[in-house]
């Protein structure tokens, strides 16, 4: 949002906004006529008059009145990124980007050329994209809101004016709602549109800018090297979503490899078309001649006339040796065929020894500046990205595993009692034992049901996409409702059977992670680990996969369990317990930050999340989710790609070179942690005495549109998980923070703060002095601030007084006095006089917005009021899901 924008920059962007609103009521005028201009117009005055009074509207007025709003909120939206990305163009000229500002911290510090060449070594960043349904808008909406940006970006003229107003018509003629619900094929394409940018740029933007900053401390970046990568959950997150099957898996593993390998044939042929260095001039390496004789021999594809024209053009040759490799594998990966050695490529290892074989020989003989450049940038592809983009991550609740080898057991006949009726004592026994084994527990397939036979095959598929794509492929297995070691076990067991594992012949294909969601799992995070790590067949396992054990944290259903305060501090000190385990056992030890993309869900600024990190805990490595509409408000435009990813590197790498000893003194870290377990506790009290009351559920569905998500058709994942009722406990952490976020309470984003600050009184010193000087406190608070200026609990009257049962209108009362108690506790701690304070320009902007929201809000309490009465018609659910998307919009986030 424009909160980056320095307030000398304000008035070219509100400049903007005023050009394309001005034509999309040019756009209403043409198609609708003046009345809907004079319409929308007197709405929006008399909420800024604070006068507003919806009308009765019919539904097409009220559908058309929707749209306009939310086309408002759309042109805005995609104002402020284009102008956000020319201020950090200005900002990056005249004081450098991230990188430069940490390193030069990490100068100033004190720390020397070994110390940093050290930490590089060890970098390794990852963002993983998941399916996550939060993105409302279309990808076709978005295509037409970056052909804005795109002509923002270019001088004014009579041209361009008539162009964006062309581009504004046609966003006004598109419909903003998705027909069907996406398949998961979809999702993986819309992910793939995003990785095909991002790897072709502005990765390697950030590899290069990270390669300056180093010369400057004479440490080396190397080529091969791969701080910076992708990851993807989209095709291999199956807890709860059974439209994943291992045929879905496959196929959107061939997807990525199709797109993968067309992103680096398209660099290999830019590269052919300009490295024509001619033997009669200049030398090349030996070692890539008779690599070039190599291919040619498995390659009589290769024309007499290529071979006879690039004679004396030896790097010619070379790369159309590559390039009909990877049109050759490229053929396979459709086919499902096996590798054909010496003509297609087995994997990205290959390919990128071949490409580094050609940089060391133009380096050696025509010098570094042939051998940088696009030479460079394509080596870097490879190492970053592989053939597949991302590497894929898959995902499977622990029961399901459970059950698959369950019934495997029980044929056995080996146990004394059924599988199911084993304590988890005796279970983790068993399945240690069976794991230091070598012989497997069935043949294959297995003779299980088909819950468990679709579980099972998984396993086959990724031994399928490492055998066809090589190791990166697919790295992690993660086990969701991981509660103890035999959770772990049990994935790993299964595993075992597919060919992944066999620690007797030294085998270790996949790393196994467990997720701990729940407040309770993660409280229980030294135990689960201290027994996992102890186990001597999972720690061999570890020693395979080089003694790193990966640890996913999930802030999004530790949140919905416990509220923010105890989620936001439990992570917090599961990261430290989790560190020292690891320390005593001599493993390295890599958190995935399960965020979403609200407070409510982990959500927040990146760079102050990381370095709020406790220390030890980063230590080059970090790995982190975006989702929805995280996705493409960081990376739509290429100057905020490269500005998010840059950031995300910097952050890793100040962090790890900074804070590697904790910031407090001893006394310090007592008392505060002390504080912070008091404010933890009671503010989780005052958040379950909300959500555990009985007419809880009952008051949230009928007074927010949490029914018409699914109706939204913006992701393949039921909004509930299987087997559960109709109440809260089996509703997903996204639809929670949806409602509550559509009906301006935002529950999730501060409820029980206030009490939680309340609860120490008499500490305000205390406290002020940790906002200070604690960075994971002050994180904590500036995100619940924000959260409360976002909150309307006067928009939220209007929701409750009509469509909540009286009986439960009372609930509303409670979360005011924990509104206005939170407010005070936090203003009181920061030394604010009012929210945002400090951040003017975002606090005009947010205000600026309200005016707009107020009638989308008004509508939609409207046409709720209408849908809870009993009427239905497809018009009337039309209008309805128009307002969600238009307050997702205008609130720059859904759940």
């Amino acid at each position: 949002m424009s909160e980056h924008l320095p307030p000398a920059a304000e008035a070219p962007l509100r400049h903007d906004i005023r050009l394309v609103t001005s034509m999309l009521g040019e756009t209403l005028t043409r198609t609708h006529g003046q009345e809907l201009l004079d319409l929308v117009e007197s709405v929006r005055t008399a909420a800024k008059d604070d006068s507003l009074d919806l009308p009765e509207l019919d539904l097409p007025t009220a559908t058309t009145l929707a749209r306009a709003f939310t086309a408002y909120f759309h042109l805005a939206n995609v104002t402020e990124q284009e102008h956000r990305g020319r201020s950090l163009l200005e900002q990056r000229h005249e004081h450098g980007g991230p990188l430069a500002g940490a390193m030069r911290r990490v100068r100033e510090a004190g720390t020397d050329a070994e110390d940093v060449a050290a930490t590089v070594a060890q970098v390794a960043v990852r963002s993983v994209f998941t399916a996550h349904p939060t993105e409302v808008a279309r990808r076709t909406t978005l295509d037409k809101l970056r052909s804005v940006a795109a002509l923002l970006a270019d001088p004014d003229s009579p041209r361009r004016t008539r162009q964006l107003e062309g581009a504004v018509d046609l966003l006004w003629q598109t419909d903003e709602l998705r027909i069907d619900r996406p398949e998961v094929v979809d999702e993986a394409r819309n992910g793939i549109y995003y990785l095909e940018g991002l790897t072709s740029a502005a990765v390697l933007d950030v590899l290069e800018e990270l390669e300056e900053q180093l010369a400057a401390w004479d440490v080396d970046l190397p080529l091969e090297t791969t701080p910076l990568r992708f990851g993807t959950w989209m095709g291999g997150d199956r807890d709860g979503n059974p439209n994943v099957t291992p045929d879905t898996t496959r196929e959107v593993l061939r997807l990525q490899a199709v797109h993968g390998i067309a992103v680096i044939r398209r660099k290999v042929n830019d590269l052919r078309r300009t490295l024509s260095v001619s033997v009669r001039l200049s030398t090349v390496a030996a070692e890539l001649q008779a690599r070039t004789e190599e291919m040619l021999e498995g390659l009589p594809e290769v024309e007499p006339r290529y071979r006879r024209l690039n004679l004396e053009e030896p790097y010619r040759l070379f790369l159309t040796c590559v390039d009909l490799r990877l049109q050759l594998t490229e053929r396979r990966v459709r086919a499902g065929a096996p590798h054909q050695p010496g003509r297609d490529y087995p994997d990205d290892a290959e390919l990128l020894a071949d490409l580094m074989l050609l940089h060391d020989s133009v380096l050696e003989h025509q010098g570094p500046l042939l051998a940088g450049g696009d030479l460079r940038r394509l080596v870097r592809t490879v190492a970053a990205s592989g053939l597949t983009l991302a590497t894929l991550d898959v995902r499977e609740h622990a029961e399901k595993h459970h059950h698959a080898l369950g019934q495997l057991l029980d044929r056995l006949g080996t146990l004394d009692k059924p599988y199911a009726d084993l304590t988890q004592a005796e279970r983790t026994e068993v399945l240690a034992r069976e794991l230091a084994v070598h012989r497997p527990l069935s043949q294959q397939p297995p003779p299980i049901d088909e819950d468990g036979r679709r579980t099972a095959e998984v396993f086959g598929v990724v031994r399928e996409a490492l055998d066809s794509l090589g190791d990166r492929a697919i790295e992690s297995y993660i086990i969701s409702m991981t509660r103890d070691v035999d959770d772990v076990l049990a994935a790993a067991l299964l595993a075992r059977e597919a060919g992944l594992v066999d620690l007797a012949s030294g085998v270790a294909r996949i790393g196994f992670v467990p997720l701990l969601e729940t407040v309770e799992e993660l409280e229980r995070v030294e135990p689960i680990l201290e027994g996992l790590l102890s186990e001597p067949s999972y720690r061999e396992l570890l020693r395979l996969r080089g003694d790193v054990q990966e640890v996913m944290l999930g802030y999004s259903d530790s949140n919905k369990s416990g509220g923010i305060a105890t989620s936001q501090w439990q992570i917090q000190r599961a990261q430290r317990l989790a560190r020292d385990v690891a320390r005593r056992h001599g493993v390295r030890l890599r958190f995935f930050h399960g965020r979403g993309g609200s407070v409510g869900r982990g959500g927040g600024p990146t760079y102050d999340a990381i370095m709020a990190l406790p220390f030890g805990t980063v230590d080059g490595e970090v790995k982190l989710t975006e989702q929805g509409e995280v996705i493409s408000d960081k990376y739509a435009l290429p100057v905020l790609a490269r500005e998010n990813l840059e950031l995300l590197v910097a952050a890793t790498l100040e962090a790890s070179l900074l804070h590697r000893q904790d910031r407090r003194t001893p006394e310090q870290a007592k008392r505060w942690d002390d504080l912070m377990d008091q404010v933890s506790s009671h503010a989780h009290r005052r958040y379950c005495d909300l959500v555990e009351r009985d007419d809880l559920a009952e008051y949230f569905l009928a007074c927010t549109p949490v029914d018409l998500l699914g109706s939204m058709h913006i992701g393949s994942r039921p909004s509930k998980r299987p087997q559960q009722d109709a109440g809260l406990d089996g509703l997903r952490a996204i639809p929670w923070v949806f409602g509550w976020t559509q009906s301006r309470q935002i529950v999730p984003g501060w409820f029980g703060v206030g009490t939680g600050l309340a609860a120490v009184d008499g500490s305000e010193d205390d406290l002020r002095e940790m906002y200070a000087s604690w960075p994971f406190f002050r994180t904590f608070l500036d995100n619940v601030a924000m959260t409360l200026f976002k909150a309307d609990l006067e928009i939220a009257e209007r929701y409750v007084a009509t469509l909540a049962p009286e009986h439960t209108r009372g609930i509303l009362a409670v979360i005011r006095e924990e509104y206005d108690l939170t407010c005070a506790r936090v203003l009181a701690v920061t030394g604010d006089e009012r929210l945002l304070e400090r951040e003017p320009v975002l606090r005009q902007t947010l205000e600026v917005r309200e005016n707009y929201l107020e009638p989308l809000h008004l509508l939609q309490v409207q046409l709720l009021s209408r849908l809870r009465a009993g009427e239905e018609s497809p018009d009337l659910e039309r209008a309805l899901l128009l307002t969600i998307n238009g307050i997702a919009a205008g609130m720059r986030n859904t759940g």
